[in-house]
């Protein structure tokens, strides 16, 4: 059987390419994942996704532990299948969820217990019953199960959270077991002290993880305190082991993450931005609801292969999402797919050439120009 394994391709600064190894399927490294929360992209069909480029999802425990249950998706032969999609799939472990979505919380050393946003009904999630789930899923990437508070926080509570974080972390490594072909990440705490970083990094290598993620971060700090952990989060992280940035973002996000070392991103933003008439393009973000684009005859970017480009208009595109129409918000998220592979797969050429400050001086040069001029 394939092994999980990471290896380095390329290095141009800190930023990195490679490829992430499964028995699913190779990722290829910088990675966007698209999130598929309740077991789909939502606007889109799985093979439709892939053609987009993506190597690999992202579902959610929570969600999928609520509805339509763990052991229902087990019983009709795991997610890849129930969803149809057999490439692979990371899950996270709910964590994030239960502490901004559930109601009613209860944090103890075990846990938590909460009540279920959607019906009021009374669940425990523990790093035990999380590795369950996951398992349960078939996921090919398990997270560990991690607390993370919201940002700005006190240091003494943040750094709570964070060793909570790294015992957790510790029995999900237990949990989780020897599962050849399968990889459990641990995830980095402490907010943006350096400090606590430092700490949390040092647990979690002390513990030992097929890949790390950085967590605690898009979560209300800005992007210039973002940008200040990365840089020097990643460097505290194994080299022959997969980073990943959790729930990050923005385009200049996850070009300056990249630059700074971060291998896999995930974020629903260009899936809600499809259907709530937002493109984001070479030269930013374009607002279809605008007036502006009644009469336009130029799709959303000539370079641009996704189908929305290559057969409608903007004045289409303004139309059918000022009418409500389903082919709105399918067109515009295959674009935003589309556009965010074509970003990692630049970004892996240009740090495999050598030349990755040149490829990010134009990339921040066409978004300075805007979606003024015909593109």
């Amino acid at each position: 059987m394939t092994r999980f394994s990471f290896a380095l391709h390329a290095t141009d600064g800190a930023a990195r390419t490679g490829a992430i190894t499964t028995p699913r399927g190779d990722i290829r490294t910088p990675a966007f994942m698209p999130v598929g929360t309740a077991a789909t992209v939502k606007a889109m069909l799985p093979e439709s996704v892939r053609a987009t480029g993506a190597d690999i999802l992202l579902g959610n425990t929570y969600h999928l532990m609520l509805r339509p249950g763990a052991e229902r998706v087990a019983r009709l032969g795991g997610l890849h299948r129930f969803m149809n999609w057999e490439r692979p799939i990371l899950t996270d472990s709910g964590g994030f969820q239960v502490m901004s979505l559930a109601e009613l919380r209860k944090l103890t050393e075990k846990g938590v217990t909460f009540r279920s946003h959607i019906d009021g009904s009374k669940h425990e999630l523990t790093p035990e019953r999380s590795m369950e789930i996951q398992r349960l899923l078939g996921s090919d990437i398990v997270m560990a199960f991690d607390e993370c508070p919201s940002l700005p926080a006190e240091d003494a509570r943040v750094a709570e959270s964070m060793r909570l974080s790294m015992r957790w972390a510790e029995r999900s490594r237990e949990a989780f077991g020897d599962r050849p072909g399968h990889a459990l990440f641990g995830i980095q705490q402490g907010g943006v002290t350096r400090e606590l970083r430092e700490e949390s990094a040092e647990a979690l290598k002390a513990i030992g993880f097929e890949g790390y993620a950085i967590g605690g971060l898009a979560v209300g700090e800005g992007q210039e305190a973002m940008f200040g952990v990365l840089d020097y989060a990643p460097g505290m992280l194994p080299v022959d082991r997969p980073r990943y940035l959790m729930g990050v973002g923005k385009p200049d996000d996850i070009v300056g993450a990249v630059k700074r070392g971060v291998d896999m991103m995930d974020c629903v933003l260009p899936s809600r931005s499809g259907r709530t008439g937002q493109a984001w393009t070479r030269r930013g973000q374009v607002n279809l609801k605008n007036a502006r684009h009644a009469d336009d005859p130029r799709p959303l970017d000539e370079e641009c292969g996704c189908p929305a480009c290559r057969g409608y208009s903007r004045a289409y595109l303004h139309h059918v999402f000022r009418a409500g129409e389903m082919i709105s918000g399918m067109l515009l998220t295959w674009h935003n797919l589309h556009y965010y592979q074509d970003l990692m797969a630049g970004m892996r050429e240009a740090i495999s050439a050598g030349r990755f400050a040149e490829w990010e001086a134009g990339f921040h040069a066409l978004r300075r120009e805007g979606d003024i001029e015909p593109l």
